[in-house]
């Protein structure tokens, strides 16, 4: 920020780029709606955030989507000192600005999505993060193939600054839920401390096209799943276990997810950060689907142990 409280340049930019992305993929999914349910739209709702800054949540209740929310945020101020030392860069002062997506589909047999795409300042450093996973509840080897196959191209396209087979292992380590011994689904990629290094011209707007094309990167890989998807019938069991798969998605967000807790840590409104959760979800005790089922051949693939490599979320 500048003295006079006026955003710099090239936070103006990443603001202007992550609205950019909300615009483009809010579009998308309305056209969805209109092609097959009632027509849904996204309700808008502007916020001003008191310690400095605001956004803007969107957030659509459809026939395909139960619950879609898309999210932008571009805030300021100080950080606590516990909270600023578990950061890269110096000082108290940050600014961060994203915009973050889950949906949620009616149909069990559509995966639920969620990605995000940020550019954080915090003293004397700044970076950019994101990413974009996938968790279904019935598992297909050619939506997976898909997901995967549209982030390994947006990442060959940027050589100088993203790396595929790293952050696809970065990404099974970070959905991974400790406590269940579970994956949250079957990825996709996760990146984080990507820096801007001013000394470098024209290395920042690189980067900010970086996270321009992560928004169209998400739509290739998610719109053929959802065509594909779409007409599949269901039963009321279906959506039981879809329901109770969705307890872990609660599960993760609430315990370990790294946007939840920065979003908390720097008085975000809360019920933005809460947009990823689900609106109907289950908790059971102790159930386990039929061998041989559908459900239960989720569940192995979930249960795959993630790749070596650190502690899921302390990559820094």
């Amino acid at each position: 920020m500048h003295g006079n409280g006026e955003l710099t340049a090239i936070q103006a930019r990443a603001q202007a780029t992550v609205s950019g992305i909300q615009d483009r993929i809010c579009e998308a999914i309305e056209a969805i709606e209109r092609e097959h349910g009632e027509g849904a739209t996204f309700v808008h709702d502007p916020w001003v955030r008191e310690a400095g800054g605001g956004g803007e949540s969107r957030v659509l209740r459809g026939d395909v989507f139960e619950k879609a929310g898309v999210n932008v945020s571009a805030v300021y101020g100080e950080l606590s000192p516990d909270f600023a030392a578990q950061l890269h860069g110096s000082g108290s002062s940050f600014f961060a600005t994203g915009v973050s997506l889950v949906f949620h589909p009616t149909n069990p047999h559509l995966p639920t999505t969620h990605a995000n795409f940020r550019y954080i300042e915090h003293g004397d450093r700044r970076w950019v993060g994101g990413g974009g996973d996938l968790t279904p509840y019935y598992f297909h080897a050619e939506d997976k193939e898909c997901f995967h196959r549209a982030w390994q191209r947006y990442c060959e396209a940027f050589p100088g600054i993203a790396d595929y087979p790293a952050w696809r292992d970065w990404c099974d380590r970070y959905f991974f839920l400790k406590h269940r011994g579970e994956r949250r689904g079957v990825g996709g990629i996760f990146f984080d401390y990507v820096n801007v290094d001013p000394a470098i011209d024209g290395h920042d707007l690189q980067l900010l096209e970086f996270l321009k094309a992560g928004g169209d990167a998400f739509l290739e890989g998610y719109l053929p799943i959802v065509d594909r998807r779409i007409a599949t019938p269901w039963t009321a069991e279906q959506r039981r276990w879809q329901e109770l798969r969705r307890g872990r998605y609660v599960e993760f967000n609430l315990l370990f997810d790294r946007g939840t807790i920065f979003g908390i840590k720097t008085g975000g409104r809360t019920e933005s950060i809460l947009m990823s959760l689900p609106p109907h979800v289950q908790w059971g005790y102790c159930e386990e689907p039929d061998a041989g089922t559908p459900e239960a051949q989720l569940l192995e693939v979930l249960r795959e142990p993630p790749p070596p490599g650190p502690i899921a979320g302390s990559e820094r």
